[in-house]
């Protein structure tokens, strides 16, 4: 089972798939100029009983480029040996499905793991080499930190992953601090423009909730959940401080609008009606309460049952 955190890591690349080619030149890997970037099934068992999946795969179609290439996405949250049988796997089996050159990107939160995943994989003996495979890699160290909100805001996609790649660094609190700030400034609008190249898609994704899924349990998620507490949900039902912030200042709008109500009918409002009021965070009820404001002679009528 993948932990919500390692989901995020390569699935932000499927909200933004024009994310591959602004990130990977910060890290010194040139990415070929292209006309589309486009998901692919990540099933990539053959009919045998053994099932071989990969976290994410694209394929890049590249302009001027018959075919394009693959591009297969791996979240690794810590070395394992076994991942070099699956990752050669990964390509060897790519590349006769599609007959296209595969490159393997491998996504890590710390700089030991990154480190480790940067390694070629050797395939023979000692008196010949089969197979080397060069996996990229995005992560700590091999990315800029981005501390500045004017970075931030002109391309929130990459300060995002950026967030994301450096749960574990000390800094993370100014790292959160400069990526809340540039989210900020496109509060109204989180899909790009021509400056920032950002994808069509990534109007469908609140950055804000994808990088508190993606900081995992623990301190980090906690400040992200205090900062973000002004933000509107884009996924109704998912629990997030997102859609909490925005629940709360729904029913505190609603309470203040039948108080103001009663107020200005010259209804007086005891006490205890006025906290009852106030302390209510379910919507509908006082969406109920606010109808019943209009007619009521008396404000302990708002709470009489039908």
């Amino acid at each position: 089972m993948v932990s919500s955190p390692h989901e995020a890591m390569h699935r932000i690349f499927r909200a933004d798939p024009g994310l591959f080619a602004r990130l990977l030149p910060r890290a010194g890997i040139h990415f070929p100029e292209h006309t589309e970037i486009e998901p692919l099934d990540t099933d990539l068992t053959e009919i045998r009983p053994l099932e071989r999946r990969v976290d994410s795969l694209f394929r890049v179609h590249v302009t001027d480029e018959e075919g394009g290439f693959v591009l297969a996405v791996e979240s690794q949250g810590k070395p394992d040996r076994d991942k070099h049988n699956s990752w050669t796997y990964y390509l060897a089996h790519m590349y006769a499905k599609y007959r296209l050159p595969p490159f393997l990107l491998v996504v890590c939160k710390d700089k030991a793991t990154a480190a480790w995943a940067a390694e070629p994989i050797r395939v023979g003996r000692a008196f010949h080499t089969s197979i080397v495979v060069h996996p990229l890699v995005l992560g700590p160290g091999t990315l800029p930190v981005i501390t500045e909100p004017e970075e931030a805001a002109q391309d929130v996609g990459v300060a995002a992953f950026s967030a994301l790649a450096y749960t574990k660094d000390p800094g993370l609190t100014a790292i959160l601090d400069a990526l809340a700030s540039g989210m900020a400034d496109k509060a109204e609008k989180s899909k790009g423009t021509a400056e920032t190249g950002e994808g069509a898609d990534v109007d469908r994704v609140d950055w804000a909730e994808i990088v508190e899924i993606g900081l995992g349990e623990g301190p980090g998620r906690d400040y992200w959940r205090h900062l973000m507490a002004t933000y509107s949900p884009n996924f109704p039902g998912s629990n997030t401080i997102v859609e909490e912030s925005w629940l709360e200042g729904r029913a505190k709008g609603k309470a203040e609008d039948i108080l103001h109500i009663l107020d200005v009918r010259g209804i007086e409002v005891s006490n205890s009606v006025r906290e009852r009021v106030t302390a209510c965070t379910d919507v509908d009820v006082l969406t109920t309460w606010l109808d019943r404001s209009l007619t009521v002679s008396d404000a302990e009528d708002l709470f009489v049952e039908e």
